[in-house]
């Protein structure tokens, strides 16, 4: 039953956040997994982040700063008490894409089958090798 309500709780998330304009520093890949914690009922585990950059220069600044995009979400995961797992379920966020780019990793939520990321247009399915997930 958890996970039938986990699910929809995705699709309804996914719509909603999937509709909003992209807007880096608002609505873009890396806060959506903020966007869906608190979706789920946890404080903004993002909010040290959030309007600090408006473009996708200002991003990779936080991404080199951090060192990986994997260290920028772990230190936001760990803000809710997200906890590292090896598989991932639906709801579970990671973080996916290249080991050696860091310029090439996203944040991604999983659905139960697959990752989804959000994109310009949208939250739509990536395939690409986790490089860390939490359960949240």
């Amino acid at each position: 039953m958890a996970k039938v309500v986990m699910l929809d709780q995705w699709v309804s998330f996914s719509r909603a956040y999937g509709e909003l304009p992209w807007e880096p520093g608002k609505v873009d890949c890396c806060l959506c997994l903020s966007a869906w914690a608190m979706w789920l009922g946890y404080s903004d585990p993002a909010r040290h982040l959030r309007g600090t950059y408006d473009d996708e220069a200002g991003f990779r600044r936080i991404i080199e700063q951090a060192g990986s995009v994997t260290a920028l979400v772990e230190r936001c995961a760990d803000s809710i008490s997200a906890k590292r797992t090896q598989r991932p379920f639906c709801g579970s966020i990671g973080v996916i894409g290249s080991p050696t780019n860091i310029h090439r990793q996203f944040g991604a939520i999983h659905d139960g089958e697959g990752w989804n990321v959000r994109f310009i247009h949208g939250v739509h399915r990536m395939i690409a090798t986790p490089l860390a997930i939490w359960s949240i």
